[in-house]
């Protein structure tokens, strides 16, 4: 009964119905206090798939039980603890890495480097115990079980609930000491223990150890492409938490930059990337510093790599940079507009797919921050060549866009373009004109003759409804630009035909909401606008009961900074007395 023609007859049984399926299991259970006979059922083809699958698969809980007892008896051999693992059933497997011979670790950790895993595979691993083993495979063991272990935890890395054992595990410090190891013998592991360090720099629970940024750049240039690489990721994935601000400043003040600065003429992609990555996020808070460290040779560069790059994450990183630079610096924009980089910037736009994948409308967001520069109100020149080269269709098509920072900053350059308005829109009373001027250019808010691409016009450009869009929408972190930008229409000069063309564009109801519920500045330039448009008595009677009880509410329950403002239009309203002193 027990040669391998039965066994494998009863093997085969196991793919049958339940019935059949839980008396097979069960004889074999009864047969498998021999030895031999375990040794010969490991050696079935599909005999241990088939145990995993009935063990993890089926509701029997007689048949689950029976073969869990079988994989526990046949584990004794290393070789069906592997294809166990093979199979998706890794409890032999860790027990080996904790109980094991040291040739059997490595034999495991090895297998298991192998492995093509898939989430669920290492959840379970990281759950069941595999990480702690591991490290002290890497920690104490020799040069084979090192490499074996952190191959292994590589792999185990990629899976992010494993990372905070990793982290548990005490692993990072370990990981600095080989990477500042000069040991030739260790070379060969410095580059899976990098990997791992950028993986494990996901956690914010990173940020406790003291100096590790500081580490890891006296590392890069000490390092192989490789171990760069990594520890860019790592050093972009510490930096972007949002608890890590005095770490940033820390790097800044430690000269990141300047270490960085040299990655930009790097050949490879990926490591040019992370520098690029790295130095944008660095420059966020300061623009008028980083002139300092990044000088005119440098904006060439980078223009060249958007110029160049066919990485769209390259690509945004180099232009997020030039957003961070201050627009004061005519330099600065003087390079980049003789490389024509504003055309170059319209045409890709243009050509792009609107998608809103991170890094898509990264790179929006970073084309966005750029068009500031070039919409600079106290340089009407290159207002002009800006609108020549198509920047309104471009700044009207962000306003569309998934995005609320490319939105703002699309409201910035418009209510930038706005601020000129007045004073180059040609007045109608004018008598001689070189060329008469058409009839559907003349503009209600400016009173003369205006089109988008020559004075500028929120109106004549069509921006004032997808604006007012905006406001209307359930997002609410454009609406402070946004309401720079049609505030542009209500200067001293023109503020009844500004308020005049918003009631026309049903745009009231949207600054009440904002009110309502908008951030301060929101709300703060929401009633200054308001207050413009209810010196006209017929808005007042027209929208005063849709605002009362927002004002009175903002009144009672709202930011003190705000009481004078929501006070003066309450008045306005009649619903308080001009000379109260309540506020």
């Amino acid at each position: 009964m027990k040669d391998l023609e039965f066994l494998s007859a009863l093997v085969k049984s196991l793919t049958r119905d339940a019935e059949e399926q839980r008396a097979a299991v069960g004889l074999l259970v009864s047969l498998s206090d021999d030895r031999g006979v375990i040794r010969r059922m490991g050696r079935i083809q599909g005999c241990i798939l088939m145990l995993v699958a009935i063990l993890n698969g089926t509701d029997d809980q007689e048949a689950s039980c029976d073969a869990k007892m079988l994989l526990n008896s046949m584990s004794t051999n290393t070789q069906h603890a592997l294809h166990m693992a093979e199979a998706g059933y890794f409890k032999p497997l860790i027990k080996y890495l904790k109980q094991g011979s040291e040739m059997s670790k490595v034999l495991m950790a090895t297998a298991l480097s192998r492995l093509e895993l898939t989430d669920q595979n290492k959840a379970s691993l990281g759950q069941d115990g595999a990480i702690e083993p591991l490290v002290n495979m890497f920690k104490t063991g020799n040069l084979e079980a090192k490499l074996s272990a952190l191959n292994a935890l590589q792999s185990l890395s990629n899976f992010k609930q494993n990372i905070q054992r990793l982290i548990d595990s005490g692993i990072v410090v370990a990981l600095l000491q080989l990477l500042f190891s000069v040991t030739s013998v260790l070379m060969t592991l410095r580059e899976p223990a990098s990997a791992i360090l950028a993986k494990v720099a996901q956690s914010e629970s990173i940020l406790v150890k003291q100096d590790i940024t500081h580490q890891m750049l006296s590392l890069l240039n000490l390092s192989s492409p490789v171990i760069q690489n990594n520890l860019l990721e790592a050093l972009n994935n510490i930096v972007s938490h949002s608890s890590a601000s005095k770490v940033r400043t820390r790097m800044k003040e430690n000269g990141a930059i300047q270490l960085l600065l040299p990655f930009f003429a790097e050949k490879d992609t990926r490591i040019r990337t992370g520098a690029l990555k790295l130095v944008y996020v660095l420059s966020k808070d300061i623009q008028g510093e980083l002139t300092e460290q990044l000088d005119y040779s440098h904006v060439h560069i980078i223009a060249n790599i958007i110029f160049t790059t066919t990485s769209e994450c390259e690509k945004a990183a180099a232009l997020g940079i030039l957003s961070n630079l201050p627009v004061s610096d005519k330099k600065i924009t003087d390079i980049i507009k003789n490389v024509n980089l504003l055309p170059f910037l319209v045409s890709t736009m243009s050509s792009s797919k609107q998608n809103s994948t991170p890094t898509a409308m990264w790179l929006t967001e970073s084309i966005a921050g750029v068009l500031v520069r070039f919409t600079n109100p106290n340089d009407k020149r290159l207002q002009h060549y800006s609108a020549e080269n198509g920047i309104i269709p471009l700044l009207l098509n962000l306003l569309g866009s998934s995005s609320e920072a490319a939105k703002s900053m699309a409201a910035l350059s418009l209510a930038q373009l706005s601020q000129n308005s007045v004073t180059m829109s040609r007045s109608r009373k004018l008598k001689w004109f070189c060329v008469p001027p058409s009839t559907d250019s003349f503009c209600e808010v400016h009173d003369g003759y205006c089109t988008a691409k020559s004075t500028f016009c929120l109106v004549k450009a069509g921006a004032v409804t997808p604006l007012i869009r905006i406001l209307e929408g359930g997002e609410r972190g454009a609406d402070e630009a946004v309401l720079s930008c049609l505030s542009t229409l209500l200067q001293d000069e023109i503020w009844e035909s500004g308020c005049n063309h918003l009631v026309k564009k049903s745009g009231v109801e949207a600054m009440i909401k904002v009110v309502s519920c908008g951030s301060f500045k929101a709300r703060e330039k929401g009633l200054w606008i308001l207050e413009r448009i209810f010196r006209v008595e017929a808005y007042r009677e027209r929208y005063s009961e849709s605002a009362e009880s927002v004002l009175i509410d903002l009144a009672q329950n709202g930011d003190l900074m705000l009481a004078p403002a929501v006070a003066k239009v309450l008045a306005q309203l009649e619903l308080l007395q001009v000379q109260s002193t309540y506020f």
